[in-house]
C-alpha cells in the first residue's frame, strides 16, 4: 500500500502494484488500478451475480452522458438490456470502496469481431478508468481468443475518440455522426495491453 495526494490535496490509500510481475493464475491483465484521483479500484470479470448492481448503475445513469442511444432510459427497458448484455457479452466492471463505478463489455461473445461497450460513472470520467477499462477488455478478449474489438461512437465526442485513438481503434466507416472503430488484436497490442505494471512502459 501507499499514501499519496488526490487532485484536493487530501491523502489516500492506494496499492503499490508498480513493481508487480505477475505470477501464475493471474488474469489477463492486473485488476488493480489507481485513478489519477488516487482512488484504488478493484476490476472484476464476469457480471452474472451483478444483475440488480448493474441496474441500479444504469438506472441512475445520467441522461447526458448516454451514447448511441444507451443505456435505455426507462428501468424495465434497462432490466431486459442488461440481460441481453450478461447473457450474451463479457463483462468487466470496475468497483471504488465496493460501488461500481464503471462498466465495459463486448457482445456477442461468440463472434471473433464483439462490440465494445463504455461507460464511467460521471464523478469517474476523465479519471483514466475509462481507458484503463478498454484496455482490460482487450486484454480479456485476446485471452478468450478474438481477433479484434469495434464499437460505436458519436463523431461529437472528441474525449472518447482521442481515448479510442491512443488505444489503437481505426475508423473504418461513418454514418452521419455515427462513427464504427475498429481494433486488431494483433500480438504486439496484446503484449502490451497483457503486460504485468512493472513491465508496462
Amino acid at each position: 500500500m501507499m499514501t499519496k495526494p488526490n487532485s484536493g490535496g487530501e491523502r489516500t490509500t492506494a496499492w503499490d502494484h508498480t513493481d508487480c510481475r505477475g505470477a501464475e493464475g493471474c488474469p489477463p491483465r492486473c485488476p488493480r488500478f489507481v485513478d489519477k484521483e488516487g482512488n484504488p479500484l478493484l476490476i472484476q470479470t464476469g457480471a452474472e451475480g451483478e444483475f440488480e448492481t448493474l441496474v441500479n448503475f444504469y438506472d441512475d445513469y445520467p441522461s447526458r452522458h448516454r451514447s448511441m442511444s444507451l443505456p435505455p432510459l426507462t428501468r424495465p427497458q434497462v432490466e431486459r438490456w442488461v440481460e441481453k448484455v450478461i447473457e450474451n457479452g463479457r463483462s468487466v466492471l470496475a468497483f471504488h470502496d465496493g460501488r461500481l463505478v464503471g462498466h465495459v463489455a463486448f457482445l456477442p461473445a461468440d463472434q471473433q469481431e464483439p462490440e465494445l461497450i463504455v461507460f464511467i460513472a460521471s464523478p469517474y470520467q476523465d479519471s483514466g478508468l475509462g481507458t484503463e477499462l478498454c484496455r482490460q477488455a482487450m486484454a480479456y478478449a485476446a485471452d478468450d481468443g478474438h481477433r479484434a474489438l469495434r464499437l460505436h461512437v458519436d463523431a461529437d465526442n472528441e474525449i472518447a475518440l482521442a481515448v479510442y485513438n491512443s488505444l489503437g481503434f481505426v475508423e473504418i466507416d461513418r454514418e452521419g455522426k455515427r462513427i464504427e472503430m475498429r481494433v486488431a488484436l494483433d500480438s504486439d497490442l496484446v503484449s502490451k495491453v497483457q503486460a504485468p505494471p512493472a513491465d508496462r512502459s
